[in-house]
């Protein structure tokens, strides 16, 4: 395999991650890619849901949409995909996505250099194609898309025995966001200069990963109580169920705003927030990455491989045997999460207070 020599690289395609929280986590990756090739014109190609992540960041120049329902819908639509990326005169493409289709859609559109993880049976798709490191799966998920720029000899091998190589989690947020954030606290009755405090219990992957809905309430409360914050419950369109019964739970006032706002949007409600309380999921990886302060649960996924990547974060985890088990719905007793009690989430709650607001790293 021959070397990829970066002086020789004008234009790189990254094809980025399909969720939130893996976005999130694949930024220091993209802001190594963008250090390694400092000259090279860098476009991200993702799904559009997940557009506004990078809708503030300097890493990367330009965003190609992979609208899967619309244009590049079927067969068509993919082969109209691999023509738009031919025609965008790439030297290079980086799959930080696995699928096989991610390679087949680069071969497809002739790019010369195509590097990724030999996996999914796309190895002979790749010109450079990695070997997955065993001990990636030891850390944190954000050093195994790193590991694909190691593999091909941009990095050094292992970059997580080097705890000073990886950049960190950091993005930002569209003004205009900001101002609908600020607008719709201010539309609820809040002062964005009090106390917010958003509460996060809902979880795209399923209800294993949500701690319960009363012992969120019971925490909310405490915080209007001693604190005088103002409660905010956020989440998306699919969590506001969730939501809401947080905020029937509650002795106190709440505003839920889940599902009443774009990604970018929640990116703006969770920057005015001075700490948000959450489940694993995206909104914790875009509080790490917006410097907020947090307190993150964690029940049936590995905080070690998923969690936040922040200094300003607290995970709260009550170890039972049969943790990790990464199911989206707990076949026995649940008791991973229903042995986390209200103290052990509220500890963590005060010790972030005492401490003033600092940002990602």
């Amino acid at each position: 395999m021959k070397p990829i020599d970066p002086a020789a690289i004008r234009s790189i395609v990254v094809r980025g991650t399909n969720w939130v929280g893996d976005s999130v986590m694949s930024v220091p990756a993209l802001r190594l890619v963008r250090a390694r090739f400092p000259s090279a014109r860098i476009t991200l190609l993702i799904r559009p849901w997940v557009r506004d992540v990078f809708s503030a960041v300097d890493f990367v120049d330009d965003v190609m949409l992979y609208d899967a329902a619309g244009r590049h819908r079927g067969a068509a639509g993919f082969f109209r995909l691999a023509r738009e990326l031919r025609g965008g005169g790439f030297d290079l493409a980086i799959l930080l996505q696995n699928a096989f289709g991610a390679a087949l859609l680069t071969r497809a559109a002739r790019i010369p250099l195509r590097l990724g993880y030999a996996r999914d049976v796309r190895a002979a798709l790749l010109t450079h194609p990695v070997r997955i490191d065993p001990a990636v799966r030891r850390v944190h998920q954000s050093y195994y898309y790193a590991g694909i720029l190691s593999g091909a000899g941009l990095l050094p091998e292992r970059p997580w025995e080097d705890s000073t190589l990886l950049p960190p989690v950091r993005i930002g947020v569209k003004e205009e966001d900001r101002r609908t954030a600020r607008a719709l606290l201010t539309s609820s009755g809040i002062d964005p200069n009090e106390l917010v405090v958003g509460i996060n219990p809902g979880a795209a992957y399923g209800p294993a990963k949500c701690w319960p809905a009363d012992r969120y309430a019971e925490v909310a409360d405490r915080l209007v109580a001693q604190q005088a914050a103002r409660i905010v419950l956020v989440g998306s369109a699919g969590e506001a169920p969730v939501a809401a019964d947080v905020a029937r739970r509650m002795r106190r006032p709440a505003v839920v705003l889940a599902g009443r706002t774009t990604l970018g949007q929640l990116m703006g409600l969770i920057s005015e927030c001075s700490l948000l309380v959450t489940n694993d999921s995206g909104p914790m990886h875009l509080a790490a990455a917006l410097g907020v302060r947090q307190v993150a649960i964690f029940g049936s996924t590995n905080e070690i491989a998923t969690g936040p990547l922040s200094t300003a974060a607290r995970v709260v985890k009550h170890q039972v045997p049969c943790n990790p088990c990464l199911l989206r719905v707990c076949p026995i007793d649940f008791r991973c999460m229903t042995r986390i009690g209200v103290e052990d989430v509220w500890s963590a709650v005060a010790e972030l207070l005492d401490r003033p607001q600092q940002g990602a790293v």
